[in-house]
């Protein structure tokens, strides 16, 4: 018997990104639905989309904030980056 996965919505928009030495907009896309992300070990999964030297720094600092379009903000550990590519991919977290 197959099983399904849920399929996860996807919330996307223009956001603030902040690291030490940097502040500005990008593009996001998170997989699943941040306000119901409680306190814990759970994260969510997305990606950024912006300047190439912006999101290799970011990727190269590690962790960065985002602030989404309604205000909320969160804390990110940057997962990948390709050299040269204006996306890089995240880990969302409380």
């Amino acid at each position: 018997m197959a099983f399904t996965r849920k399929v996860l919505p996807v919330d996307s928009g223009v956001g603030e990104l902040r690291y030490p030495g940097f502040s500005g907009s990008v593009r996001y896309d998170i997989k699943g639905e941040p306000a119901k992300l409680k306190l814990g070990p759970l994260r969510l999964q997305g990606s950024l989309t912006g300047d190439p030297q912006a999101m290799a720094e970011a990727f190269r600092k590690g962790e960065a904030v985002l602030v989404l379009a309604g205000g909320a903000t969160y804390r990110l550990t940057l997962v990948g980056h390709s050299a040269g590519g204006e996306v890089a991919y995240f880990e969302l977290r409380v």
